[in-house]
């Protein structure tokens, strides 16, 4: 089968290679790819700037259908349309892991980082991490489930109630499904972008965002005053990884706000006004992946219609056309970009 591996450390290094499909194991299940999306972390990853054993074929955000199971596994069968977490492996021993929270497990292996991922004909997955779509969920909108499970984590992580003004920073398609979990608490949701983010902005009045806000051409802070008799915003979710981005969330919080971080940043030394955080009394929470508390959930929201995954998709590739696939997504042209095996 012919997959896309990331071989060596700095910017490019992704090629397609020629792999024998994998073989599965007592606990494992064999998925045969349907979609895989391109993830930020993918970009950073071609760019030299995230860590991944290498080689590697890259892809943690699939889906695609069983067509085998090792003796173990009880709870697929050959053909069960499916999407699976990014885990592949934990210690099952700290105490992240016995309480849950194993995407913060020292010892974890991810799918497309330290495991091949999807980018390629097949994938083997752990028992443990894959899901059944709902009968709604097509298999387009499932190779989202994964960015969407990370913002459902960052949602839960803070407490959104009813009527909160809650700011999405970038409009980006984790920006755009963080905006669509947090209406679906019953916030007033404004998503901030930059000129450069007309489509992904045009998105989001199409998702029915209830405040869309080009910050090179409106004034973010006397609309966030205005909703709020200038308190200022009930929580601040920052999804570019962007460091002015992030200073003017700080900015927009009322005292007593909630800051989630989100997006990664390409450089991960960032100065923060931690006077403001103090004299705010802001609380800053971090968001790293997610566990399986939030894939279930974040099925539901697709297959109800609370979000609407399917309509991020701007752009479809094959494995082939990775460089293609990179420079729409790098000229903001594109929102989701999705990749396709080929034979």
């Amino acid at each position: 089968m012919k997959a896309l591996v990331k071989t060596a450390p700095g910017f490019g290094n992704l090629d397609i290679q020629e792999k024998e499909e994998p073989a599965v194991a007592k606990d494992l299940v064999k998925i045969e790819v349907k979609y895989a999306g391109i993830c930020g972390s993918d970009i950073h990853t071609y760019e030299g700037h995230y860590k991944v054993r290498f080689p590697v074929t890259l892809g943690h955000e699939f889906s695609g259908e069983v067509i085998e199971v090792g003796p173990n596994v009880t709870e697929f069968n050959v053909g069960d349309r499916v999407t699976s977490e990014t885990t592949f492996y934990i210690c099952g021993e700290c105490e992240y892991c016995k309480s849950g929270d194993y995407n913060l497990c020292n010892y974890r292996k991810g799918l497309g980082t330290q495991q091949d991922g999807g980018f390629a004909n097949y994938l083997i997955a752990h028992k443990d991490s894959v899901h059944i779509l709902p009968d709604n969920v097509d298999y387009r909108s499932a190779a989202m489930t994964e960015p969407l499970a990370c913002t459902h984590h960052a949602v839960t992580k803070t407490n959104i109630i009813n009527g909160d003004i809650v700011v999405v920073m970038g409009p980006g398609p984790i920006g755009l499904f963080t905006a669509q979990v947090a209406k679906s608490r019953g916030a007033i949701v404004l998503i901030t972008g930059l000129t450069n983010d007309k489509v992904r902005l045009e998105k989001a009045k199409e998702l029915g965002i209830d405040y869309v806000v080009n910050i090179q051409e409106d004034n973010i802070r006397e609309l966030v005053n205005s909703l709020t008799d200038g308190y200022g915003a009930d929580v601040v979710f920052e999804c570019s990884g962007a460091v002015p981005a992030a200073k003017q969330g700080l900015d927009l919080l009322r005292k007593k706000g909630q800051y989630a971080q989100v997006g990664i940043f390409a450089n991960p030394e960032v100065q923060f006004d931690l006077e403001k955080i103090i004299q705010k009394e802001i609380r800053v929470i971090g968001s790293r992946s997610q566990n399986s508390a939030d894939w279930e959930p974040s099925l539901e929201l697709i297959n109800n219609g609370s979000v609407k995954a399917n309509s991020l998709v701007t752009h479809e590739f094959d494995i082939t056309q990775w460089e293609e696939a990179y420079k729409v997504i790098k000229s903001g042209e594109a929102i989701k970009v999705l990749l396709t095996p080929v034979g």
